[in-house]
């Protein structure tokens, strides 16, 4: 039973070491440097209102995201017949319904509106 006693605090403190022997040594990415090449996020998005760029940032999305592998080509493909279907509408001043069009596609896609 005295054994027990004296392993006890060895054994915790092997446990601690342990706790701080796992940090992280990946690289640090600096939040207010640069986007890296290629990227397409927000701050790479269309800005401003009306159906040009809400269809652009729905675009910049999905191109991103089937660059990252997170969308499979086949529906690539559908979201893009559904975002050309609302870039005819905006062309053709059907703001309203282009920016309905986005939004049935986002939902359809599990993208938030």
């Amino acid at each position: 039973m005295r054994f027990l006693s004296l392993a006890a605090p060895a054994v915790l403190a092997v446990l601690l070491v342990g706790c701080n022997a796992s940090r992280q040594t990946g690289p640090v990415v600096d939040p207010t440097g640069p986007a890296p090449q290629g990227a397409t996020g927000a701050a790479m998005s269309p800005a401003g209102s009306g159906c040009a760029a809400a269809i652009g940032r729905y675009r910049s999305v999905i191109e991103n995201d089937l660059k990252m592998g997170h969308v499979n080509q086949s529906v690539y493909s559908q979201i893009q017949g559904e975002i050309g279907e609302a870039d005819t509408a905006c062309a053709a001043g059907q703001d309203a319904r282009a920016v309905s069009l986005v939004r049935a596609s986002k939902s359809r896609h599990g993208y938030p509106g």
